[in-house]
């Protein structure tokens, strides 16, 4: 698989506590030595979900007790070959496009008091007109809907700053709204996703979390919401089995590329990143939409679509380090794929309708679509469950958007 791997040390941030004792094991192989992908969220029991956000870090230059991880930034400015606004915009087709201030809703786990802050700095960055509580263009929620913010956890706040800037690089007007579950179990998500859907102007939900797959029946209610599209990320460890709330029948799971400049006439070519998650669900039904498309799965598949989530290729994002610090780094994961993907459907303004499921669309409209068709996510008995080709896939879903009218 092609990568791109030259980012400067200098102008990474460090990791964060949490990050750094949450497991390395991450379907990422890295062409540098002291190079490599890194969690920001551990591992967790049944029941709870774990956030899918990597952040790209360097080994060779050692922790320091100002600043508490791997690498000390040297300058304010963002990572020099993370992603931009500009570049997500020419890569799937949606440069110039607005949405007319539509809602796109991102569910995560904990607070992040500079939230606010610090998506700020993001944007300004980059020339995106402000997004602020004053002028209603952010709203910061907790699962029940009111103002009791839950604590700070340096982990999953890595994650609401991947999802907010992944939000505004792909719809620079579109409203954010963040709601923030008081732990990161599936029912206090689930919660945070229902009160999301309450929400007026909300037009997609991002969930970039998983755990095991698990049953509709247990927490698919949370989930199911005709007329708003929900999205939710495969997962980083490639062909491992499904991961829920994505193998759940009601979300659009989203996979991810490795997104790299090239010279076609696109600009850009996508490979199928290697952690992205693949599978068939054991216990969810599968997707009618996806019938004609030869999953070889007896229930649900995944991935539906995709999006860049390579980390080697990810988005340059302004995060936290500490509840005070914060700096740019790159970062990717699925947790990149899903909050991009819910942001290109408030731009189509087509979240699907109160009979049928938003994740019905990309199937309907897979002509719409870049069809990513190569790398693979492991070893697997049906080669298209891991395997990228032409047509639908499991690492990719039926590509990756070519502007809004697949979804």
């Amino acid at each position: 698989m092609k990568k791109i791997l030259s980012v400067s040390a200098a102008l990474l941030l460090l990791v964060s506590a949490a990050s750094a004792t949450a497991p390395a094991a991450v379907a990422q192989p890295s062409p540098h030595a002291n190079w490599h992908a890194e969690r920001a969220c551990a591992d967790v029991p049944s029941g709870n979900a774990s956030c899918f956000a990597l952040k790209y870090v360097d080994d060779s230059v050692p922790a320091t007790a100002t600043h508490g991880g791997q690498v000390k930034p040297a300058s304010s400015t963002p990572s020099a070959t993370g992603k931009t606004p500009a570049d997500i915009q020419s890569a799937y087709n949606i440069t110039g496009l607005q949405s007319g201030g539509r809602t796109v809703a991102i569910v995560d786990a904990y607070g992040y008091p500079n939230l606010e802050r610090d998506l700020g700095v993001y944007r300004a960055q980059f020339g995106l007109p402000a997004c602020t509580v004053s002028n209603g263009c952010l709203t910061i929620k907790d699962q029940n809907g009111g103002n009791k913010l839950p604590a700070f956890n340096s982990g999953w706040a890595d994650e609401t700053a991947l999802d907010v800037d992944a939000v505004s690089a792909a719809c620079p007007d579109c409203k954010i709204l963040v709601v923030q579950a008081t732990t990161a179990s599936l029912t206090n998500l689930g919660t945070a996703v229902a009160t999301a859907a309450k929400q007026p102007g909300v037009k997609a939900i991002s969930n970039s979390y998983g755990g095991g797959d698990s049953a509709d029946s247990s927490y698919g209610a949370y989930y199911n919401h005709p007329g708003i599209a929900v999205t939710a990320s495969t997962g980083d460890n490639g062909y491992t089995g499904a991961s829920y709330p994505s193998s759940s029948s009601y979300v659009t799971a989203v996979g991810g590329t490795s997104l790299v400049k090239n010279t076609s006439a696109r600009g850009w070519g996508e490979s199928a990143w290697s952690g992205s998650g693949s599978g068939c669900s054991s216990v969810n039904a599968a997707l009618p939409a996806a019938a004609t498309f030869g999953t070889g799965c007896s229930k649900r598949a995944s991935a539906d679509v995709s999006a860049v989530a390579d980390p080697q290729t990810g988005l340059a994002v302004y995060a936290p380090s500490s509840s005070t610090v914060s700096s740019w780094a790159q970062y990717g994961g699925t947790s990149l794929s899903s909050p991009l993907i819910a942001a290109m459907y408030a731009l189509s303004g087509n979240s699907g309708s109160s009979t049928a499921l938003a994740n019905s669309l990309p199937y309907t409209n897979s002509g719409q679509f870049n069809d990513v068709a190569s790398g693979s996510t492991g070893t697997c008995s049906t080669s298209q469950w891991c395997l990228s080709g032409t047509g639908w896939d499991g690492p990719t879903g039926v590509g990756t958007p070519n502007g809004v009218a697949g979804l």
